[in-house]
């Protein structure tokens, strides 16, 4: 009984160390990797701001000048917002939008845009549409996603801020216009929010990124 009782406690004991061990060589690869994991997310940041962001349009750490609206602050329908600056002023608002009424779910979209309404850019950062039809919201397989680029959007013309089909200036795609037309929608939206009130940035209403 004794040597059951020995042999028992000897199992536990090994299964403990091998556990132990298992532990510290995953917390030491973490601690090797977590700044290349970092680094490599931060540049992967970068480089989808760059896609919407003119090249020397800023003079600015966009991801350090990266905030998260509050409830009070009236953009609910922005998740994220850069600020790129020239000189310490604002020259463009990159934000983050959804466009919940997608064929197939959300569609996440990042937008830049002057104070005064120029688009500068939009791209798709995530969406779930169908492939062969509504993935043609993605710049490697049509150029849709570019007729937003240098748009001028203004309140009193807004209504040209939808599909053709819809009365707008935007095209659909054949077979499929709840895609196009749910990011339209979208960037609209957005637009609207920061435009119509002549949006003026106050920190108060928002945090600061993780």
């Amino acid at each position: 009984m004794a040597t059951i009782k020995r042999t028992t406690i000897n199992y536990a004991l090994i299964l403990g160390l091998v556990a132990l061990i298992c532990t510290l060589v995953t917390l030491g690869i973490y601690l090797l990797t977590q700044d290349r994991i970092q680094q490599a997310m931060e540049n992967q940041q970068r480089q989808l701001l760059s896609e919407v962001l003119p090249k020397n349009f800023a003079d600015n750490n966009l991801l350090a000048a990266c905030y998260r609206p509050k409830e009070q602050s009236g953009l609910q329908n922005i998740s994220r917002l850069y600020l790129a600056k020239q000189q310490e002023q604002i020259a463009a608002y990159l934000f983050e939008t959804t466009a919940p009424d997608g064929y197939s779910g959300d569609i996440r979209i990042l937008v830049a845009v002057t104070p005064t309404g120029k688009v500068l850019g939009v791209r798709v950062l995530e969406h779930h549409e169908t492939p062969g039809l509504g993935d043609k919201i993605e710049t490697r397989l049509s150029n849709w996603i570019y007729a937003f680029t240098n748009k001028v959007f203004k309140i009193e013309e807004s209504d040209k801020w939808a599909v053709k089909k819809d009365g707008g200036d935007f095209d659909q795609f054949a077979g499929a216009t709840i895609t196009p037309r749910a990011v339209v929608n979208a960037v609209k939206r957005g637009l609207v929010q920061f435009l119509a009130k002549s949006f003026v940035f106050n920190a108060e209403q928002f945090t600061r990124c993780q």
